[in-house]
């Protein structure tokens, strides 16, 4: 590999479930002949091609959630059984999109038991050594895994708005190292996600106390000389901060088989766009991959 390789990894769950609500609150799901919904296929196309037109990556892969249940529904029972089941709507397209990425001639990556975060979290830190990753997501949970050669693109409102965060300009946007994210995550919980961290802490004073303190660990072994209401709430919920703490972590050593030559990027788009007309019954498949052969034509 060159010294100019660059990985783009895409968050396949963040953009098909981005692109399906931004058009679902119309009511609109584009349904083709065949009775099947496209619109989050719709949304999933324009945010996948505008990422690799943005960043220009050499290889690009795409990492899935394999199932509702991973490990740390193991550790706690509790973990993101605040979510309510996918739309229906919603449910055919997960399987269409992987059919979308792999006409690309992009591998799908996900593993049976673990999230896509932790496949993406996996990747990264294998491949970082030798290429530049950037992950683009619309998840702050994957901002831990920031590093010399790993950009995490955050997704932000409006199409190709993208807040950049790598190891020069993480300290300066968030006052925090990337690993201090999971502390922070533990002393606080995450609701999105339903887990509890330490009651009545919020981000304001988790922030307080990891700048002054740095790590969870730290802060516990200097307890005596918090404040007794603090002392107080690390006591009684020392079991929910433990669990938030592993809950909050990527797990980088998911075991996946991967071959990054598998994941060049290809600039020939005849099955891609053989495959949105004739499956998926979109008419202008221009309208994504037209920039795509711009790029690859100078």
């Amino acid at each position: 590999m060159t010294d100019r390789s660059h990985v783009l990894i895409v968050d396949g769950m963040a953009l098909l479930f981005r692109g399906f609500f931004a058009t679902a609150f119309t009511g609109n799901f584009m349904v083709n002949s065949k009775g099947v919904p496209r619109n989050g296929l719709f949304g999933f196309l324009n945010y996948f091609t505008n990422a690799i037109e943005t960043f220009q990556p050499t290889h690009v892969v795409c990492c899935w959630d394999m199932g509702s249940q991973t490990f740390r529904n193991e550790l706690y029972d509790g973990y993101k059984s605040n979510r309510d089941a996918p739309p229906e709507e919603l449910v055919p397209q997960f399987d269409l999109a992987k059919d979308i990425v792999t006409a690309f001639q992009v591998p799908n990556v996900g593993v049976t038991g673990f999230e896509a975060d932790d496949c993406i979290g996996t990747l990264a830190k294998q491949l970082h050594k030798e290429h530049q990753v950037t992950v683009v997501t619309g998840d702050q949970d994957l901002l831990q895994l920031v590093d010399h050669n790993i950009n995490i693109a955050i997704m932000k409102k409006g199409q190709g708005n993208y807040d950049v965060f790598h190891a020069d300009n993480f300290y300066e946007k968030k006052g925090l190292t990337p690993k201090q994210i999971i502390d922070l995550k533990g002393l606080m919980g995450d609701s999105s996600d339903n887990y509890p961290g330490v009651k009545g802490v919020g981000e304001k004073t988790a922030l307080k106390l990891l700048m002054q303190y740095e790590t969870i660990d730290n802060l516990l072994a200097d307890k005596e000389n918090l404040t007794k209401g603090m002392q107080k709430k690390l006591e009684q919920y020392a079991e929910d901060l433990a669990i938030s703490r592993k809950l909050a972590a990527i797990h980088t050593e998911v075991p996946l088989s991967f071959s990054i030559e598998t994941a060049l990027w290809s600039d020939d788009l005849t099955n891609i766009r053989s495959y949105l007309i004739d499956e998926l019954e979109f008419q202008n498949p221009g309208r994504w991959l037209d920039k795509l052969w711009e790029r690859a034509t100078g």
